[in-house]
C-alpha cells in the first residue's frame, strides 16, 4: 500500500498511551516486580511483563499471581506506582509532532487506555499532551476496559464526532482490537513490545516503524 495513499485526513485520532506515545516500561517492570516480590513470588521475567502489556492491569496480573492475591496485588501496585511512575519514563520521539499536527488541523483527538485514568491524565500533563487532548480516558473511568466496544464507544461521544473515518494509533493486538470491535481502522507503531510483522498479522491496516515515520504521511495543513 502506497504510503501517501495511507492515511487520509481523519475525523479523529483515538491514542493508545504506554508503547505509543511512552515508554514507561522501566517503571512498570519495577513496579511489578515489586508487587510480586512482596507477596512472595520470585521475581518476574521483564521481558514476559513486556508482553504481557496492553490488557487490564489483572491481564499481567494473573499470568504471575493466583488468584488468591489478586486483590492484594492490584493495591499494592496502585499505590506503589503513582510514586515511580516518571522515574525512566520516556515520551517517544514523533509524539508531540504527531499530535501537534493533528490539532492544528483541527482532528478530535483523545487518549484511550488500560492504564488507571488518573494516572493516565497525570501522565498526559506531564509528556505534554494534555495541552492538545484535552480527553483523556482511563481504566478506573468506566466499568469498561480496551478493547471493549462500549469504552471506545464512550470516547467516541465524548469527541461528538461521527464514526466516520476515525484512526487508532497503537503498539499491540489489543489495540487492532480496539479498532476491529468498533469498526474502526488501526495503524500501529512497532515501539512497544511487538513488532511490525506481528501487527500486521493481528490486522493493523499499517506498520510503523515509529511514530517519526508515521509523522511522514500524517502531517496535515
Amino acid at each position: 500500500m502506497p504510503t501517501d495513499k495511507i492515511l487520509k485526513c481523519p475525523s479523529a485520532v483515538l491514542w493508545d498511551l504506554d508503547g505509543t506515545l511512552i515508554d514507561q516500561t522501566i517503571p512498570i517492570i519495577k513496579c511489578y516486580t515489586h508487587t510480586f516480590t512482596s507477596l512472595g513470588y520470585p521475581t518476574p521475567d521483564s521481558n514476559i511483563i513486556k508482553r504481557s502489556l496492553g490488557g487490564p492491569l489483572a491481564s499481567t496480573m494473573e499470568v504471575f499471581i493466583e488468584d488468591k492475591d489478586m486483590e492484594e496485588a492490584c493495591k499494592i501496585f496502585r499505590n506503589k506506582f503513582p510514586k515511580i511512575m516518571f522515574d525512566g519514563m520516556v515520551v517517544l520521539s514523533g509524539a508531540i509532532k504527531c499530535i501537534k499536527s493533528a490539532y492544528n488541523a483541527k482532528i478530535p483527538q483523545a487518549i484511550i487506555t488500560n492504564k488507571d485514568g488518573n494516572t493516565a491524565r497525570e501522565v498526559s500533563k506531564f509528556a505534554g499532551f494534555s495541552k492538545y487532548i484535552p480527553t483523556c480516558i482511563g481504566s478506573s473511568d468506566t466499568r469498561w476496559n480496551k478493547p471493549d466496544r462500549r469504552l471506545t464507544e464512550h470516547v467516541i461521544k465524548l469527541l461528538k464526532v461521527s464514526y466516520t473515518n476515525i484512526i487508532v494509533i497503537g503498539d499491540s493486538p489489543t489495540d487492532v482490537n480496539v479498532a476491529q470491535n468498533a469498526g474502526l481502522v488501526a495503524y500501529c507503531v512497532a515501539t512497544g513490545a511487538h513488532c511490525e510483522a506481528e501487527l500486521k498479522d493481528a490486522g493493523a491496516a499499517a506498520t510503523f516503524k515509529n511514530l517519526s515515520n508515521l509523522y511522514q504521511i500524517f502531517s496535515y495543513p
